[in-house]
């Protein structure tokens, strides 16, 4: 696996943080064809996250930079909402890796280090059109947990994908 370091985000690099979340946005608005999000405003920016600042306020969320080699890689977002509506102690809110460092091991590398470090029942929830990203989880999910991953499947007004639980 890659070599990969965690940051705690400071609430004085908010600022690269949501230069970061364009990047995401951008990316993530692949899955959005047809749908109000993923709008460009008139400055030419995506609107912000409406969450981000509740990261530094909210002790049950955590913003973390991932970094490879010393070299800024992305970003994770982790929080306690569970989009399944069972018991979570952990969830992955947000979840991103420059195109740069993919395919080369820094995501799975980061997302393994951010679950094997927190015990507890985690949660990823997947959008269904990021047909990507579901692979990836529960690959994820099996190098921290083994067997013990459970996948769930939503379509309502809590969530619309599938959902990948695992015990650490």
């Amino acid at each position: 696996m890659a070599d990969v370091t965690l940051h705690i985000v400071e609430p004085a690099q908010k600022p690269v943080l949501e230069n970061l979340f364009q990047l995401y946005t951008h990316d993530f608005s692949d899955f959005w064809g047809g749908r109000e999000e993923g709008e460009l405003q008139e400055d030419g920016r995506f609107a912000p996250y409406p969450y981000l600042d509740s990261y530094w306020t909210d002790t049950d969320r955590t913003p973390l930079f991932i970094r490879t080699e010393g070299f800024l890689a992305g970003f994770a977002l982790l929080n306690r909402f569970s989009h399944s509506g069972l018991p979570v102690d952990h969830a992955v809110a947000e979840f991103w890796i420059a195109r740069k460092h993919r395919r080369f091991g820094v995501g799975l590398a980061g997302a393994v280090k951010i679950l094997g470090h927190r015990p507890g029942q985690w949660e990823m929830a997947v959008a269904r059109r990021n047909t990507g990203a579901l692979p990836f989880w529960r690959r994820v999910a099996a190098e921290v947990a083994g067997s013990q991953v459970d996948e769930i499947d939503r379509d309502d007004d809590l969530w619309n994908g599938p959902i990948v639980r695992c015990r650490v």
